[in-house]
């Protein structure tokens, strides 16, 4: 059984420890492949994909000649499976990965998982979303992005981190860890500035450790950044958790669900 881990480099896990896949084209195509996470991809998408505008001549012969390379590749590492990884369908070429086995279909399904529960029980979510996010490793694919498709698919994975992080804030926040998330909180907001939701949950963690001051100092900030980068206003959510700040709203302190809903 393999293992295909993309939320960072790529890399490959056998029984016996990680396979190497050299050659950039190698890479392109099979990072292209583990992105359509079992669903076949036209041999024209692979092509555009691995050479972009340097298409070589004799297109077809050359794709279908990375083919077999990674199908020997992957036939190595597993010499005791019967059938290829790699099958061809009128549609395209597949490659079969089983449940459990690639690392961002694992977080996304988390993911979904913590959406559909909600709010129910806060303490199973928090856990689920840190084992999640526990995976990542760094940048998908580390520094070798790939063409069209895998740049896609990178900001969709990276969208899902982002809510994932959202979704852990938040039920971490409804089981009174607020001064435990302050750190984490303050590097969200950091690195992602124009992303409203870590505000809200940073102003209400400042705001119940205790610093109102701090928390309306960071709404402020965030008013100045969104007016400068984008020219609009703070949204409507961030508004009201500043107004429930400044009133010292109970329900703030008490549940912080009702102040933080989703933009």
């Amino acid at each position: 059984m393999l293992s295909f881990s993309i939320l960072g480099a790529l890399q490959i896990r056998t029984a016996s420890g990680f396979a190497e896949i050299s050659g950039d084209l190698q890479r392109n195509l099979i990072q292209t492949l583990l992105v359509s996470e079992g669903r076949p991809i036209s041999g024209e998408s692979l092509v555009e994909e691995m050479w972009g505008d340097c298409v070589p001549d004799k297109q077809a012969n050359a794709l279908q000649a990375h083919i077999s390379r990674l199908r020997r590749k992957l036939k190595s590492l597993e010499p005791d499976l019967a059938v290829s990884r790699v099958t061809i369908h009128p549609s395209g070429y597949r490659l079969t990965i089983h449940e459990g086995e690639f690392d961002a279909a694992e977080f996304t399904k988390s993911v979904r998982q913590a959406e559909a529960e909600g709010a129910a029980d806060p303490g199973a979510t928090a856990e689920l979303l840190g084992r999640a996010l526990a995976l990542w490793r760094g940048p998908v694919f580390g520094d070798f992005p790939g063409g069209t498709i895998c740049q896609l698919a990178c900001a969709r994975y990276e969208e899902y981190r982002m809510r994932a992080m959202e979704l852990r804030f938040e039920a971490e926040l409804r089981l009174g860890h607020h001064a435990a998330m302050l750190a984490e909180l303050h590097e969200a907001h950091s690195n992602h500035p124009l992303r409203e939701r870590f505000c809200e949950q940073l102003m209400v963690a400042l705001y119940r450790s205790g610093r109102q001051a701090d928390a309306l100092n960071v709404y402020r900030a965030m008013r100045r950044h969104l007016s400068d980068e984008l020219g609009i206003d703070p949204s409507p959510a961030l508004r009201q958790v500043e107004h429930a700040i400044l009133a010292h709203d109970p329900a703030l302190a008490a549940e912080p669900r009702t102040l933080l809903q989703p933009a």
